[in-house]
């Protein structure tokens, strides 16, 4: 079964909150469910709050039932509830299918309450942010709530479904050792799945008639609904040692964790040296056409256009034959570091070109820096990244490494300090910041990039996780022998490992770098959510 209709509150909804669902999936609880290893305690912790749930869901759809003033609604959730009532009539046989047994008294965790507190205030009609409504009576206002309940079930739902899935991906269908794969396949199952769809089509439906801002109180309400259950997937008490969060798991007493990234396609959407020139090419138009000789003299906006159109189809054309020149030599079997270190020479020497020529070009003379200032917050920032990268740290503890314009009284000259031309030189920035912690063997480096510039720094960091979607990377990391592997599947792999007391530990240069979608699975990763 697919998901509700393109078109869909429930799909956009989902769409635009699905980042969030990551932060449950890295959570040391389904960290070790998908390696099989979680402890069973913990499993059957987790199973007894089930209990809790359904008898909230019960409720609220019918609660939901009684406000739907269409007949085949009623129907519909009608069915929807009854599904719940058979699963809590028959939870015990399901566990004990499943190879558990619940326990006898099943204690209530906070942030279970937290969930069904909500699920059943806003049944009741009682919605932050909106007036309480008391007696329910109006076929408008009984809608309304109907909409409300179901717009905090259904990303439950859906979030079940998708952390199911992408573990169920994970396993060998043949091998049935997995100690949690019953209920892996269950949530899995098209009976879910059928449950989680009717949920966001009564959901859409229900919606129809309502204004903009109670939409937008829907969208506060699901938005919610998955924060509170990705609190709950992180409450449940793991009591073994993990692989997440990585911040967790370096112990700072013992050592360190050295955070690197590149900046422009990594953080950013776009290239910051296009803004530049946009920004040369904006202010030259405001510009004193009366330049006298003691001021340094610009070109005109349509030179400046003409000039960096050219530059910049000179780049990606060059590019490209730099890289295909670098292809054109005869792939590894097997990972070859100092074969690909070699190569990247090429590209050294291609970017050292380039900048040469910028500077030739005169695009970047005459800016002012508070312009460069004020443009710079206008940075778009790839989704998450923002949040991930600036605002859960100490921004003191940030060092910044980069080119630099030359100026003469806040105005540019066109001339660039060259610190970065290369991948050679940002390894040689890369290996000067470590030379600060004198024990490599307690310093623990992460790096984040997703260009052909930092494949140095990715193989030589502990952890190399790439970004983005540069084929180029992909291509040269294939032809020097590179595996790249997604992250998540990389951390249930060493989850295994840690069963029985055992130990794992990140290597430099194994060849192998982790790969992720989005900033949000690297904010779970290494923070937690």
């Amino acid at each position: 079964m697919g998901e509700a209709d393109e078109g869909g509150i429930a799909r956009k909804w989902w769409i635009k909150f699905k980042d969030e669902s990551v932060f449950a999936k890295y959570t040391p609880f389904f960290v070790c469910l998908a390696s099989g290893s979680l402890n069973c305690d913990t499993f059957m912790h987790f199973i007894s709050q089930d209990v809790h749930f359904l008898k909230a869901f019960a409720l609220a759809y019918e609660l939901a039932e009684e406000c739907a003033d269409d007949e085949e609604d009623k129907l519909a959730i009608r069915k929807l509830r009854k599904r719940v009532k058979q699963k809590l009539k028959t939870l015990d046989s399901l566990v004990r299918e499943w190879g558990f047994e619940l326990p006898e008294e099943i204690i209530t965790d906070d942030a279970t309450v937290k969930c069904t507190d909500f699920l059943l205030s806003t049944a009741s009609g009682k919605v932050e942010g909106e007036k309480v409504l008391g007696k329910i009576e109006t076929p408008f206002e009984k809608i309304k709530v109907a909409a409300y309940t179901l717009s905090a079930i259904s990303p439950c739902m859906r979030l079940f479904e998708v952390i199911a899935k992408e573990i169920q991906a994970l396993l060998n269908p043949d091998d049935g050792s997995h100690l949690y794969k019953k209920w892996i396949d269950y949530y899995c199952s098209q009976s879910f799945q059928e449950s989680a769809l009717q949920t966001e089509e009564l959901l859409d439906k229900l919606s129809v008639l309502l204004t903009g801002e109670e939409l937008e109180v829907i969208k506060k309400l699901y938005y919610k609904a998955i924060k509170l259950h990705v609190n709950f997937f992180a409450a449940q008490p793991v009591k073994q040692q993990t692989t997440v969060p990585l911040s967790w798991v370096k112990d700072p007493v013992e050592g360190h964790l050295t955070l690197f990234c590149d900046f422009d396609w990594t953080c950013t959407a776009f290239d910051s040296s296009s803004i530049l020139a946009e920004l040369a090419i904006v202010t030259a138009q405001k510009s004193d056409p009366d330049q006298s000789e003691g001021k340094l003299t610009r070109m005109s906006s349509a030179d400046l256009r003409n000039t960096w159109d050219v530059l910049s189809t000179k780049y990606t054309e060059e590019y490209e034959q730099c890289i295909e020149s670098i292809m054109s030599s005869e792939a590894v079997a097997e990972f070859e570091y100092e074969g690909l270190r070699e190569a990247l020479k090429q590209l050294a020497y291609f970017e050292k070109k380039e900048n040469s020529r910028v500077v030739q070009s005169g695009v970047l003379k005459g800016l002012n820096l508070e312009d460069i200032k004020r443009a710079s917050q206008h940075l778009i920032f790839q989704d998450g990244c923002r949040r991930s990268a600036f605002a859960s740290g100490d921004l003191n503890a940030f060092r910044v490494h980069s080119n630099e314009l030359v100026y003469e009284e806040s105005i540019s000259t066109g001339e660039i300090v060259n610190k970065l031309e290369s991948p050679l030189e940002k390894l040689q920035a890369f290996n000067d910041i470590l030379k600060d912690h004198s024990n490599d063997e307690q310093n623990l480096t992460v790096y984040i990039g997703g260009s052909p510039g930092d494949l140095l720094c990715l193989l030589e960091a502990d952890i190399g996780i790439v970004i983005g979607s540069s084929s180029s990377l992909r291509r040269l990391g294939d032809h020097f022998g590179v595996s790249f592997v997604p992250l998540f599947s990389s951390l249930v792999e060493r989850q295994k490992e840690l069963v029985d007391g055992s130990s794992y530990k990140w290597k430099r240069l194994t060849g192998t770098l982790y790969t992720v979608s989005s900033w949000a699975e690297i904010h779970a990763f290494i923070l937690g959510p």
